[in-house]
């Protein structure tokens, strides 16, 4: 029955969290974006204390569930796990902890949290990893799915579903998301929870914590027939059936030996010293521990080797009437990158985010998109050839974890500057066409732009944008909707710290 609920708990959570990534809608996040808000890593940076209490005397109280059901990371290893089980059953075993390399990978963690490299707490970080799979592998097939049900949809005069735009935001956050979802693919196919037990600095914490859980998986001794069999079934690697002991630290409380025992030895009770002394030698038969097998290495770089070749991507055309093709836009050099509204500034969004491309995968707008810069590797910036930043929306803010987006209200937005427009002289359509344009002008929601004659003794000469660096805001709509290609010209350079106007 504990096994039953688990599972079902845990598929509850999984499901609803990767639609979170997938729901370009934005529906799902009116009800369900606390789940994301309750995971532990995001919960800390976003100093959210009730959460973190909660999870703590949760871990305290029933041990490491939080990994075992409210964790998309550890519930999708425990699926591919599950289809392992498909090809061979009873084939875990019990190996020592690893403890060098889980504190040793904690240490590195926790510095690069005080060091503010951000780019390397995204690469660890459990929930963001997920979410990195989720928004980069996943969200392409459910929209392509969208996409032939709306065309589907279209051919029956109904306007149910609309068809969505499907392309890359990043290549190099692909290509580590396409590279994690192999290594814990193999991983949990192979051995189960070796990532949560090794390497997972979050499930380090907890697993400390599970030690002094109140509630636990308890052998009794008396009970126990040594068939080993709760071991062959522990994908956590922790119970030493010859010794009967469960190592607490690395349990995740999934209750699958207890569904296992046919004697009914293990129980999820108060541990008790007596039950957790050895019998006497001989009584069980040993089962050795299954070992890293070196061909994984090679396969993890076949996978590399597959994550890069599908990062080539069709060019789809876009034609203007018919008639010419439309020449894409190409992004400009910027000196400092562009933050949303309501993150402060480069430093307090970099210190604060984890990467976990959940903004990223509901800008309406497409203007958010993964660094490809080491230092903020994967964490979102801002670039506006495909949109531009709408005033009215706060979508990023709304669903932001760890609270590096925060905005109190849309009028805040408003008023914040997250950087200036720049002119750029040389590619101004009405100087090298000899046209009328004024777009920029006619579309800044600031009212920032003006235009003036290009010859101040000239009143007819072509009109050129005249810009008020103070009361620009930053928010791309006259980069994004300027005709020239690809280069357009006027773009918006970030700033440093945000400023309010």
């Amino acid at each position: 029955m504990l096994r039953k609920i688990r599972l079902t708990v845990a598929i509850f959570f999984f499901v609803l969290i990767t639609l979170l990534f997938l729901d370009f809608t934005g529906t799902l996040h009116g009800w369900f974006d606390w789940m994301a808000k309750i995971q532990f890593l995001p919960a800390l940076l976003a100093l959210n204390v009730g959460v973190v209490i909660a999870l703590i005397v949760l871990t305290l109280l029933l041990g490491r569930v939080y990994c075992s059901v409210i964790c998309p990371l550890g519930v999708f290893q425990d699926v591919v796990s599950w289809l392992g089980k498909k090809r061979k059953k009873n084939r875990y075993s019990y190996s020592p902890a690893l403890n060098w390399l889980r504190y040793g990978v904690l240490g590195v963690f926790i510095l690069a949290l005080i060091g503010g490299v951000g780019s390397l707490v995204a690469l660890l970080a459990p929930y963001s990893s997920y979410g990195r799979i989720a928004s980069n592998l996943f969200a392409p097939v459910y929209q392509w799915g969208n996409n032939l049900l709306a065309y589907l949809a279209e051919r029956a005069d109904s306007y149910m579903f609309y068809s969505v735009d499907v392309w890359m935001k990043a290549a190099g956050t692909f290509a580590i998301a396409a590279l994690t979802f192999v290594i814990l693919a193999v991983l949990a196919w192979r051995n189960g929870r070796t990532y949560c037990n090794t390497i997972c600095p979050v499930g380090t914490v907890l697993g400390f914590l599970s030690r002094f859980s109140l509630l636990k998986p308890v052998i009794d001794t008396s009970k126990c027939n040594g068939c080993g069999l709760c071991a062959r079934n522990c994908k956590a690697a922790c119970i030493d059936s010859k010794a009967h002991k469960i190592d607490y630290s690395r349990c995740v409380a999934c209750m699958d030996c207890i569904g296992k025992c046919k004697k009914g030895a293990i129980r999820y009770e108060r541990s008790r010293k007596e039950a957790q002394q050895p019998v006497s030698a001989g009584k069980v038969n040993s089962v050795s521990p299954e070992q890293v097998d070196n061909a994984r290495r090679a396969f993890f770089s076949a996978g590399a080797v597959f994550a890069a070749s599908t990062l080539l991507k069709a060019q789809e055309k876009k034609v203007d009437g018919g008639l010419a093709v439309i020449e894409d836009k190409k992004i400009p050099k910027r000196t400092t990158p562009i933050f949303p509204a309501g993150s402060l500034g480069v430093r307090n969004f970099t210190e604060h985010c984890t990467a976990c491309q959940l903004c990223v995968s509901v800008c309406p707008n497409q203007v958010l998109r993964p660094s490809g810069n080491l230092m903020t590797l994967m964490q979102p910036e801002m670039s506006y050839e495909r949109g531009y930043c709408r005033p009215e929306c706060a979508k990023c803010a709304e669903v932001c974890p760890t609270d590096a987006i925060h905005l109190t209200s849309l009028a805040d937005k408003s008023s914040i500057q997250i950087g200036h427009a720049v002119w750029i002289k040389k590619n101004c359509v009405p100087l090298t066409d000899g046209v009328n344009c004024g777009n920029c002008a006619r579309h800044c929601p600031a009212a920032a732009i003006t235009m003036v004659p290009s010859d101040a003794n000239d009143a007819e000469s072509p009109k050129i944008p005249a810009i008020n660096v103070e009361r620009c805001i930053g928010c791309g709509a006259c980069e994004n909707l300027c005709p020239a290609r690809p280069f357009s010209a006027i773009y918006v350079e970030g700033h440093e710290r945000h400023r309010v106007i």
